[in-house]
């Protein structure tokens, strides 16, 4: 499948803004099941690039001076459904093992983990998902993204990031590398609004198998992944500080089309969000 995605994020500022710097992990790589065709990130500020410890393409923003708005458009067309190699991977796996305060899990997510022990198969898998999901209902705007899975289990409500946090808790409670995936995710009705997130468990003699787990399913040609790490704070598209600005009010919007066909995920939408300095 080939996928045309465009993704813009745009920040206002009700004051003068005197400095901000971001970081953003946009960029779709080569790998894991896809091949970028093309791809470019545009921002009214200066842009540098870098790769990070887990192999992500990260792209740092400076803006100084006085500006009342910052913007981002990452777009590009990305084919998805090739083959994934079980040796795609550059670091070692006990990395992927390591808790973290998203991640942490608690005495009952543990005790819901070791219901599903071992895991062989990419079976076991969706099985887990279907109970994180049937504990954890689909909900929006009960969480927010420093909500642990720890947290989001005991709401017993959540999102795609809740999703693999738990689900990753799990996995790494029983001695399963797990790590968290951010990307997006083409849906003909179109009934998803913004960018998505799942997470990768690493099986015995498999290697790694990618699990949408908001969807119980197996991640196919429909996904486009942005960036992995640990938790959402290692993979979330963007990220950063500023300086001024007073309060900040956020539009965010991300189309995926299927090239060559009428089929779209969703027009642009928008997400707004008051912040305080």
């Amino acid at each position: 499948m080939q996928l045309s995605i465009q993704h813009t994020t745009q920040y206002h500022y009700s004051q003068p803004l005197n400095y901000i710097i971001q970081q953003l992990r946009l960029t779709p790589q080569d790998g894991c099941g896809q091949r970028v065709k093309n791809w470019s990130i545009t921002v009214n500020g200066q842009l540098s690039q870098h790769q990070d410890t887990f192999g992500n393409v990260v792209h740092t923003v400076v803006l100084d001076g006085h500006h009342a708005e910052f913007s981002v458009v990452a777009k590009g067309e990305v084919e998805t459904g090739f083959p994934i190699k079980a040796d795609e991977e550059r670091l070692p796996l006990m990395i992927y093992l390591r808790h973290t305060g998203l991640t942490q899990p608690s005495a009952e997510i543990k005790t819901f983990a070791e219901g599903f022990e071992p895991i062989t198969s990419a079976e076991v898998l969706i099985r887990l998902s279907e109970a994180i999901l049937k504990r954890v209902p689909y909900v929006k705007g009960v969480t927010g993204v420093n909500t642990s899975a720890k947290q989001a289990f005991e709401e017993g409500k959540g999102v795609c990031q809740d999703h693999a946090h738990i689900f990753i808790a799990c996995c790494r409670s029983i001695g399963v590398p797990a790590r968290y995936v951010s990307g997006y995710l083409f849906i003909d009705d179109g009934h998803l609004l913004e960018s998505h997130a799942w997470a990768d468990a690493w099986v015995h003699g498999i290697g790694w198998v990618s699990v949408d787990v908001s969807n119980a399913c197996l991640v196919d040609g429909a996904h486009v992944r942005l960036a992995t790490g640990l938790d959402y704070h290692d993979a979330c598209p963007v990220s950063g500080v500023r300086v001024g600005g007073g309060t900040e009010s956020m539009e965010a919007g991300v189309n995926v089309s299927q090239v060559g066909t009428k089929k779209q995920s969703r027009q642009m939408q928008s997400q707004i969000e008051q912040i305080q300095q």
